[in-house]
């Protein structure tokens, strides 16, 4: 780094714009008492500032991905601004390389002490290296910016621009070749990679094979040769500059006299390739292959040539390199084959000279050489201007905005039947997320490994919290007193008429305590602000579920909508009452993913569970046998057939029909009757049994009835108190 070369930064001083120094500048400023800030102008007296006394710190520092970029390094490509530049010279081409050149050489630069004296004062470096900062990182993730140019409008100017995200990753070429060749035993001193140039994204060995194979493939993508001089192998790009020019006047004619002094050759066209086809990674996506094509399009060949090379490369430098392969191919259609006299010996494989030839100077690159009492040199032929060749097309990533899934919100909803489609026995599950995965897993175990996919669904219901206390109410009529406010956390609700709400509509599930739901169904529903509603003209306790109504349910207590939103779980009636473990999440990850929610869940079966009855009546003694008192009730049924207005009765949804009733004094059960009918008799024998004597007038009497299930047992019950 030359020491009149411009730095562009900005210091920690408060500054209006970045300031261009030269090293002599920036030293001066640094130590000489007549300046008194950055940039100021020499004075003739000494000013307040003490020289020596404070660090330079960098904290700008950078340079343009853009052809020449070190140039004028603090000019920024942007065509939507009026200050929009490239640097001198630029020819406006994208080039990674040199971005990291540059910082490489600053750090190297500013690390060697010779440029970076000691304060007498401080007794720190003039510049203060390890807070210097590379400008710039963007926290916005690679590669979606800056592909994804519908989030981050200034995603185009990435390309040429000051960003290191997406660069910084990379390795120069010369880093890894040397790298390679340390793998291979190569002693330090004896590899010289300073003629290599450029930037590899990224370089995959898959299969055991020797540092050289992985060099060779380097060398053929990049178009570099690997030549032995002075006891050292050097790496050099090719495309030098001629150093010599030689002459048939300057060369050695064969031992045997025949023949001319140089043997030129030119291969035919049907023995090169028409095109020639490169597949890479690309660097600027999930490391998708692509693929890139240099054609000639007026030769008399067909032949086609393909290469797979394992590196991740922008497309548009793939291009590039790839038509320079394919030209080169083409221009070293003419080779040379020569002789050299000794005195010649300065000349290298790799070195390119000026072969005069009929009054023509052609460029000729020595391919190999063979030392014995001549020199014996392979050339071809060379054209400079296929290594400087501009950069194809750019071509947008393909990519989609990136979808990250949290872990849903998900209910397991041990519920009545609610559709005839429904078994009785199957539990519910509805689940929300934003945004929505398309398809939830749901996994069991009966342990805490082992989970075994048992469903999948793609369906998110609408899900809400109670915005305000809601009270307890009647059952079986309408609820004109209470209002149901909530959050629906997607999707709407409507009003709907009398008749639509007694076919079923509207319905929720609140939760109204651990593992207990009451079902209500709103006839009225109005939007009182953004996914908030206000329900009214309520039905309670529907399907069976007014024993789950609480005097008080508090903000904040969960709300399902009922509808087929709602996915039924597969289980068999034998997995009733078994202590499952549930994992539930987005079905394109796997079941250990933190994504999915882990929920232990006993299915009980409530959609087999037997209403409570109605209508207690109160007793009468029998006339058959005095004393005796005789309770009845009504039969009510959890088949959904069971509304039918013009049945006799309720039809029995139990293989069999039976009942409990249990007599109690408080929380102790003094006696339980059974019977096959919708009375039971608590005998004067039972009555005197359990309480020494009748019950009579001004006595009172607590009963609980069930219906019972073959299935699960005892239904709901019915608490009543009887009054003499």
């Amino acid at each position: 780094m030359p020491h009149d070369a411009f730095w562009y930064f900005r210091t920690e001083y408060p500054t209006s714009k970045p300031w261009v120094f030269r090293y002599k500048d920036l030293r001066d400023w640094w130590s000489n008492p007549h300046y008194n800030r950055p940039g100021g102008v020499e004075s003739g007296t000494p000013t307040a500032w003490v020289p020596q006394s404070k660090p330079i710190r960098f904290t700008e520092l950078g340079c343009p991905a853009v052809d020449r970029g070190t140039n004028q390094p603090n000019v920024f490509f942007d065509p939507k601004s009026s200050e929009s530049f490239t640097p001198h010279f630029s020819r406006g081409w994208r080039d990674d390389a040199i971005q990291r050149a540059y910082l490489e050489a600053t750090n190297l630069f500013w690390a060697d002490p010779a440029n970076n004296p000691i304060s007498a004062v401080t007794g720190a470096r003039m510049v203060h290296v390890p807070e210097c900062a590379a400008w710039t990182w963007d926290a916005r993730p690679y590669p979606f910016f800056p592909a994804l140019t519908d989030v981050w409008t200034d995603g185009a100017n990435w390309r040429l621009g000051h960003w290191l995200t997406g660069r910084l990753g990379a390795v120069s070429l010369a880093a890894l070749v040397r790298h390679l060749c340390l793998c291979a035993g190569m002693p330090e001193e004896r590899i010289d990679v300073s003629g290599l140039w450029g930037a590899v994204e990224g370089y995959v060995i898959s299969a055991l094979e020797a540092p050289r194979a992985s060099i060779s493939a380097l060398a053929r993508h990049f178009g570099f040769d690997a030549i032995e001089t002075e006891g050292r192998i050097s790496f050099v790009m090719r495309g030098q500059i001629a150093i010599a020019t030689v002459t048939p006047d300057g060369m050695v004619a064969p031992a045997s006299a025949q023949g001319d002094v140089m043997e030129l050759t030119r291969a035919q066209e049907t023995e090169l390739p028409q095109a020639l086809k490169w597949q890479v990674a690309r660097a600027d996506e999930d490391y998708d292959a692509a693929q890139v094509e240099a054609r000639r399009i007026t030769v008399d060949t067909t032949r086609i040539a393909s290469e797979a090379f394992p590196m991740a490369v922008p497309p548009e430098e793939a291009e590039r390199r790839c038509r320079r392969a394919l030209m080169e191919a083409w221009v070293g259609r003419e080779s040379a084959v020569f002789r050299l006299p000794p005195s010649k010996l300065a000349l290298d494989p790799g070195d390119v000279i000026l072969l005069d030839h009929d009054d023509r100077l052609t460029e000729m690159r020595l391919v190999s050489i063979a030392d014995s009492d001549l020199r014996s040199v392979d050339a071809v032929r060379q054209d400079r201007t296929v290594y400087d060749l501009p950069p194809g097309e750019s071509r947008p990533a393909s990519l989609s905005t990136p979808t990250v899934f949290g872990t849903p919100d998900v209910l397991l909803l041990d519920l009545p039947q609610l559709r005839e489609d429904q078994p009785a026995h199957r539990p519910l599950i509805a689940a929300h997320a934003r945004p929505w995965p398309g398809e939830i897993a749901v996994y069991r175990s009966a342990a805490t490994d082992g989970f075994e996919l048992l469903s999948t669904f793609g369906t998110r219901a609408r899900m809400g919290v109670l915005t305000a206390d809601f009270y307890a109410g009647p059952v079986s009529r309408f609820d004109l007193g209470n209002a149901l406010e909530i959050d629906l956390f997607t999707g709407t609700l409507e009003s709907v008429t009398d008749i639509t709400l007694l076919g079923g509509a509207n319905a929720l599930a609140i939760e109204t305590g651990a593992g207990q739901w009451e079902i209500i169904q709103a006839g009225n529903a109005e939007l009182i602000a953004p996914g908030r509603y206000r329900l009214t003209r309520l039905l309670r306790g529907q399907r069976g579920t007014e024993n789950a109504v609480a005097s008080l349910v508090p903000t904040g207590a969960r709300v399902v909508v009922l509808d087929t939103t709602l996915a039924s779980l597969p289980i068999a009636e034998a997995d009733l009452g078994l202590p499952w473990n549930w994992r539930i999440g987005p079905a394109q990850h796997p079941v250990s993913d933190e994504t999915y929610v882990a929920i232990p869940f006993t299915p009980e079966g409530a959609g087999l569970r037997p209403f409570s009855v109605a209508h207690v009546e109160q007793p009468w003694r029998t006339a058959r046998i005095p004393g005796d008192l005789t309770i009845r009730w009504t039969r009510r049924s959890r088949s959904l057939a069971a509304d039918n207005w013009g049945a006799v009765d309720a039809p029995l949804a139990e293989e069999t029909e039976a009942y409990e009733v249990e007599i109690r004094n408080g929380g102790t059960v003094k006696r339980a009757l059974s019977t096959t009918t919708t009375s039971a008799i608590y005998t004067a024998a039972h009555q005197t049994a359990d309480w020494g004597a009748l019950l009579g007038p001004g006595d009172t009497l607590d009963i609980r009835i069930y219906q019972l299930s073959a299935l699960i047992g005892r239904g709901a019950a019915k608490t009543v108190t009887l009054i003499f």
